[in-house]
């Protein structure tokens, strides 16, 4: 489905990347883990299309996604930016309507189906009592979950999130990791998306792509990749592991001046 091919990429002279040969497949659901810094949002912006690498390329079903129409493109990789706007004019269900725009074939505004399926995401990420307020209006976590909605109803064939559980309570968390593991059942979608937290990163993703900031990268399984070795060397920070019935948990250590308060 989505491939990278000896990709690079820098910024500031700085590279972040450095010959990274990524393939995201359907039905896959990818976390990318790393420090502050490390080039998590511009690789995915790389990823979607939005902005060239250095060098390598990166294709969908074999086609470059620098040469498809955006328009196309949206039919096939959606993306969460991390950024925000709060000045859009309309309500909540006008953004989530944004997500149809790619697949809208005529001149009179979106379909009965389309509505059906924004319909369907608003109810998903719990914003169907207040679709019809101002975005401007809504709390950050229900803008995101608007940005959310606009996502999922966009039903691309690969979900690119950057950071899509900033600002959400725990169950609107729970709410859009669910969705896109029905997504990846029901549709056999992909998904890539960029996480800090590790229980989550590890209950629903099956590979993980970890980025150290310094071009060095490392991809594999999720039981290959989530070692507190590995994970000690990305954060640069101890963790300590836990057994929580079978399921392993991995905890910040604490430090001896937390351990003195």
């Amino acid at each position: 489905m989505l491939r990278a091919e000896s990709l690079q990429v820098r910024i500031a002279g700085r590279v972040l990347v450095s010959n990274l040969d990524l393939v995201v497949g359907r039905g896959e659901c990818w976390g990318v883990l790393g420090r502050n810094g490390a080039g998590k949002s511009t690789l995915l912006h790389v990823l979607a299309g939005l902005r060239r690498p250095d060098s390598g390329r990166v294709l969908f079903d074999g086609e470059p996604v620098e040469k498809m129409s955006r328009r196309d493109a949206a039919r096939h990789v959606g993306i969460l930016l991390q950024e925000e706007t709060r000045d859009y004019w309309g309500s909540a269900r006008d953004y989530a309507m944004l997500g149809r725009y790619p697949h809208q074939r005529g001149v009179f505004g979106p379909a009965p189906a389309d509505r059906d399926v924004v319909d369907r995401a608003l109810a998903g990420m719990d914003l169907d009592a207040i679709a019809a307020r101002a975005y401007r209006s809504l709390s950050g976590g229900e803008r995101q979950r608007a940005r959310l909605a606009a996502l999922l109803a966009q039903k691309p064939d690969c979900y690119l999130s950057d950071e899509p559980l900033q600002q959400l309570d725990l169950p609107h968390q729970v709410a859009f990791l669910d969705w896109l593991a029905g997504e990846s059942r029901c549709r056999g979608s992909a998904s890539l998306m960029v996480l800090h937290d590790l229980v989550f990163a590890s209950r629903y993703c099956d590979h993980l792509l970890l980025l150290f900031g310094d071009g060095r990268c490392a991809q594999g399984s999720r039981d290959e990749m989530m070692t507190e070795e590995n994970l000690r060397a990305l954060y640069g920070f101890s963790l300590e592991v836990r057994n929580v019935d079978g399921e392993q948990v991995f905890l910040p250590a604490r430090s001896d001046s937390a351990a003195q308060l």
